[in-house]
């Protein structure tokens, strides 16, 4: 008989639910974004996502539960983010898991999001019929986090994902998050928010046209495998300000945003092909940098898996440039779908299930840890 456990993830701006059979079957996952809320702030508001939260998560699990075609009493258990996060946003779904398991008899899961995030992989390599062989290297590369892990079976005998996991933090970033410099640069250049997604198609259009400058590499002291983008962010800055040819067509993005004009096919032909071409650079500067790190990481560990995940995750070419890599250097690479990419409660379950079976529990007492650390 399958272990079949809802999944809530409520750590900052998507209300989620989940189903998720022993970990790895995905019988429904429900998202309600708060993109349209937080949008005209140019970012996450803590205390609306916390409103938003509040006012979606019946009804979001109520979905998933439907979805799955089950009823709540069905559930073996319930995992719920525990952090890191907003921890308003993070509270709510904390609350709202313990009532439910306490009013069902239900085992309770504290999960680490950011565990969620490894386990979004192997959701997916599942479904494509695939195995990560472990140990791994893995990225966590999103809004909030950017950080590179070694994953490890805690039984040495396993080489897989079946049982829990032990993780080594070996590089984080020491400013700005990838995805969080994407908003960044995407607001300075009046492209909107989020940012991510509309520069990385803007880059795929700039081929051909003279890059205006050009990033280096970032040299990191101390510690070789750490990141950080908040002068990547800046150089973009100086730049833009340097040359007041870029004002008056930022000041057009920005007019259409205000119209509601927010696609690409519509921001486009407000771009010149200098600003074209400062995207392409900015986002080769952001790829090369996670790419060489992550693959460095790979050589000195000697793994065969290489495992990628969170929002930025999803960007084309971050995964053209991993791919690439690593069938050079001989090394298996792993994503999720884009859908589990971002923000999701399938990942959370799919956690939950391995901690589950090792008896990990919470009780009434849960609380949230805004700073949850992972190793």
């Amino acid at each position: 008989m399958s272990i079949r456990i809802l999944g809530i993830e409520s750590s900052c701006d998507e209300t989620a639910a989940a189903v998720v059979a022993d970990g790895r079957e995905i019988l429904s996952s429900v998202v309600a974004s708060q993109i349209d809320v937080h949008r005209k702030y140019g970012g996450v508001v803590p205390e609306l996502a916390s409103r938003e939260h509040l006012r979606q998560i019946v009804p979001v699990v109520r979905e998933a539960i439907e979805q799955a075609g089950m009823k709540l009493a069905d559930l073996d258990a319930i995992g719920v983010t525990q952090g890191p996060g907003l921890v308003g946003a993070l509270l709510v779904g904390i609350t709202y898991g313990k009532t439910l398991a306490q009013a069902l008899g239900k085992p309770l899961v504290p999960v680490n999001h950011l565990e969620g995030h490894v386990h979004a992989v192997f959701l997916e390599a599942h479904k494509a019929g695939r195995t990560a062989k472990l140990p791994a290297v893995c990225l966590i590369v999103s809004g909030g986090h950017t950080v590179l892990y070694e994953v490890k079976p805690e039984d040495s005998n396993v080489q897989d994902a079946s049982g829990k996991l032990l993780y080594r933090k070996l590089g984080q970033t020491r400013d700005d998050a990838a995805g969080e410099a994407y908003d960044k640069v995407a607001k300075l250049l009046g492209l909107g928010y989020p940012g991510g997604p509309v520069l990385d198609r803007l880059a795929a259009v700039s081929n051909g046209v003279a890059a205006p400058v050009k990033f280096g590499p970032t040299k990191m002291k101390g510690n070789a495998l750490d990141f950080s983008f908040s002068g990547l962010k800046t150089a973009v800055l100086y730049h833009v300000r340097e040359h007041l040819e870029y004002s008056a067509e930022i000041r057009a993005r920005e007019e259409a945003l205000q119209r509601g004009e927010r696609k690409v096919e519509q921001l486009q032909p407000l771009c010149s092909p200098q600003t074209l071409a400062l995207v392409r650079e900015f986002q080769n500067a952001v790829v090369r940098d996670l790419v060489d790190r992550t693959m460095r990481a790979a050589e000195e560990l000697g793994v065969e898996s290489v495992l990628v995940s969170g929002g930025v995750a999803a960007n084309s070419q971050l995964r053209a440039t991993f791919e690439q890599r690593a069938k050079s250097a001989g090394v298996e690479v792993f994503f999720p779908s884009r859908a589990l990419s971002t923000d999701n409660a399938a990942m959370i379950a799919a956690a939950a299930y391995s901690r589950f079976r090792a008896g990990i529990l919470a009780d009434s007492s849960l609380n949230a840890d805004p700073s949850l650390a992972l190793a």
